[in-house]
């Protein structure tokens, strides 16, 4: 390697570490001029992420403690205390616990008031089984089919086979209750 070419490999190592050098003396600058502005984005994505992570902690503590609750009621539909808990930490499972004990003991009173729920199944339900339960027609949005077997069943008690007819007629025979309909339908040809 000659003299000249090795000066010209020194000025062309000497011209990156230059060129090094201004690009931090430019971000130095940069941060001078933006500091605040960085730390503040900083602490703020610091701040968001940690009190994220809290939140997440505290709701899952929150739905541990719901699901304890819960299954201590699995056991013992009586206890108190675990309702109590059940209800502050959950009440959506709360309103659905209270439905499921309702229809089991068939207690019309305990659906009162889950029939007033914010949530719209537990609402509609309760209103359903409340009707069944009172042997009267019931108007649902869950439950459409088997409100109108119920209403058609119910003129068919009352004499009203014109009604009940028409009523069992509007289910189609591919439902789930389509069966039953037929069923009600026969039964209503062999009363006449």
């Amino acid at each position: 390697m000659s003299i000249s070419e090795s000066i010209g490999q020194a000025k062309k190592e000497l011209s990156s570490d230059e060129q090094v050098l201004v690009s931090a003396f430019k971000l130095e600058r940069v941060y001078k001029k933006y500091k605040k502005i960085i730390w503040g984005v900083l602490i703020a994505l610091l701040v968001f992420f940690i009190g994220n992570a809290v939140i997440n902690a505290m709701n899952e503590a929150t739905l541990q403690k719901a699901n304890e609750a819960f299954l201590v009621l699995q056991v013992n539909p009586e206890d108190a205390q675990a309702l109590q808990i059940l209800k502050d930490s959950n009440p959506t499972l709360f309103e659905l616990f209270s439905f499921a004990q309702a229809v089991k003991k068939n207690d019309a009173n305990a659906l009162v008031p889950l029939s007033q729920s914010k949530n719209e199944v537990i609402a509609d339900s309760s209103k359903y089984v409340q009707k069944v339960l009172a042997n009267e027609s019931a108007d649902s949005v869950l439950y459409k089919e088997m409100a109108v077997l119920q209403s058609a069943y119910l003129a068919i008690k009352a004499g009203d086979t014109k009604q009940a007819r028409t009523q069992l007629e509007s289910i189609d025979e591919r439902s789930s209750v389509g069966l039953f309909a037929s069923l009600l339908k026969h039964s209503i040809i062999k009363v006449k």
